[in-house]
């Protein structure tokens, strides 16, 4: 497998700063060295910038940043688009709000395959506002619904190419939903595996029951890993803590069906913030789930002190 890194230093969707160190964090918790042990090729192709910022206003007055927001859509989708063509792009974030520019990209490059294009959403939120909805203002909590064609984006974020249909989108970890979300949400198929579901099926019949329709579908799958999906016990460095997250070793089951189910075409990994991190523990944290997805096996993992 050719592996490919991108930068999205993104932090304009949080509301607050560090997300932008997020990519070189995981360079300096050995995203490069873990990727090479395994065997794979390594690419690094650095960080992207975003495109030229238009003047945008929106009637919602709590919505921050919008047109710095827009430019680092428009500017990671055809990156995405392009990364895509062939090898395994790994997406470094930066915000949740990088998800709005690669999540469209690939489905874009899906659709020219003419297959369909599925998406894990590991994640304790649903981002399922719109721009009209939220009421944070920080549109890290939008791309799921921009991304499946929902109402409110029309003239703000770009048009999309090729929205991702709701029925193939399936969520795990979730514990945290606003009410507009919520309602919004039970309109669609989206698949949402909460904390209970988790708790009462175990991580492994759930995602079990998704991956095999995406096999059934010929589907390409596309993981969207937030910080924020794990406790913040073991991964504190997110801005967005939500108590009762993945454990370490469900985290690693995941990752480790992923790879065994060689269903999965790209990844993001998500809202690192290094300004609120312990000594590096959350970075390689992400470095390892990632090694998992690529096929690191527990007889191949080091004992390390921390």
């Amino acid at each position: 497998m050719h592996c490919k890194i991108l930068g999205l230093p993104v932090q304009e969707g949080t509301g607050r700063l560090g997300c932008n160190m997020g990519p070189d964090g995981y360079r300096a918790a050995g995203i490069a060295q873990a990727i090479r042990e395994l065997g794979h090729a390594f690419t690094d192709l650095g960080n992207l910038a975003p495109a030229a910022e238009r003047p945008q206003s929106h009637p919602n007055s709590a919505i921050k940043s919008l047109p710095e927001a827009v430019a680092w859509i428009e500017a990671i989708s055809e990156a995405a688009y392009r990364e895509s063509e062939e090898g395994f792009p790994i997406f470094l974030g930066g915000d949740h709000l990088l998800a709005a520019g690669t999540v469209p990209g690939i489905a874009r490059r899906a659709a020219d395959k003419g297959r369909k294009q599925f998406i894990l959403w590991l994640d304790a939120h649903t981002d399922f506002h719109t721009l009209e909805t939220t009421a944070s203002g920080n549109l890290h909590g939008t791309p799921v619904a921009y991304f499946t064609g929902q109402k409110g984006f029309e003239g703000y974020f770009p048009p999309l190419v090729a929205a991702v249909d709701p029925h193939n989108v399936c969520m795990m970890g979730i514990r945290s939903v606003d009410p507009a979300e919520r309602a919004a949400i039970q309109k669609t198929k989206v698949s949402v595996c909460d904390m209970r579901l988790i708790d009462e099926h175990g991580v492994g019949a759930l995602l079990r029951r998704f991956l095999e329709r995406v096999q059934t579908e010929n589907g390409l799958l596309h993981v969207s890993l937030d910080v924020d999906f794990l406790d913040p016990s073991i991964a504190p460095a997110v801005g967005t803590t939500v108590p009762g997250g993945a454990t370490f070793r469900e985290a690693h089951l995941i990752m480790e069906m992923l790879h065994d189910s060689k269903l999965v075409t790209s990844l993001d990994l998500v809202e690192l913030n290094p300004f609120l991190d312990e000594r590096g523990r959350t970075a390689s944290i992400m470095v390892d789930l990632m090694a998992s997805l690529l096929g690191r096996s527990v007889m191949d993992r080091p004992t390390r002190s921390y």
